[in-house]
């Protein structure tokens, strides 16, 4: 790869030679000022993961937080298997529900056939605070044979990665394991208290395919509708 600098991106939208049937002049000026936003968009998604990649080491897990999966009891390094990296996903499926949270199994069905390509670099895991019989009829009703899936029981792990209260709230929490020490990396920490005004709290970029692909469609995302179990 050059290590030139990149070429500005109004420079790279105007050499676009994309043209579709019938497009106005007043279209393709639109659309040639909307591709060097979403050019720019792209350069800065890369420098946020830069950023991200550069964190200085993060805090130590020293508790044996101890989670039970489909195989039996496991200790949060049993996790990362063969891994240096482990993402758990914490889903919103307490003792109290009735039935798991429909955005959380939108996120983790869309995930399923994803799961081999991202077990090629991480170990990618998920966690609820439900028994896991009851975590495992879910993923058996759900059709999902990928997911690795485990009880937070004790709820140590989730006080301390996800709610500090033990609500029932979704957390994404990435850890490294090198020369023997298990660090914190990232978590999504956008939420609530980071919305903007008339918009559902939500990190970036997003990590479900759903909404990027809403964004492409003049309906948007909306504000009137909700992902269900079924249809």
């Amino acid at each position: 790869m050059s290590g030139s600098a990149p070429k500005p991106a109004v420079e790279l939208a105007r050499g676009n030679s994309v043209r579709f049937p019938n497009e106005s002049a007043e279209y393709r000026r639109a659309r040639e000022q909307l591709l060097t936003e979403e050019i720019e968009l792209r350069r800065h998604i890369e420098r946020v993961a830069e950023l991200r990649r550069a964190l200085p080491p993060g805090g130590a897990a020293t508790k044996n937080y101890e989670f039970e999966g489909e195989g039996g009891k496991a200790t949060l390094s049993d996790l990362f298997g063969d891994k240096q990296t482990l993402v758990i996903y914490s889903y919103m499926f307490g003792p109290q529900r009735e039935a798991p949270c429909p955005m959380c199994t939108s996120f983790m069905s869309t995930w399923e056939a994803k799961l081999p390509d991202v077990e090629q670099r991480v170990a990618f895991v998920f966690t609820a605070r439900s028994p896991i019989a009851r975590l495992i009829a879910a993923k058996k009703a759900r059709g999902w044979t990928r997911h690795r899936i485990y009880s937070d029981a004790s709820g140590d792990y989730t006080r301390d990665y996800v709610s500090a209260e033990d609500a029932d709230a979704p957390g994404y929490n990435v850890f490294t394991r090198r020369d023997g020490s298990i660090r914190h990396f990232w978590s999504g920490e956008m939420g609530p208290s980071t919305a903007d005004p008339g918009q559902d709290p939500r990190g970036a970029p997003d990590i479900d395919p759903l909404w990027t692909i809403l964004d492409t469609t003049p309906e948007g995302r909306g504000m009137d509708w909700y992902p269900r179990l079924s249809y």
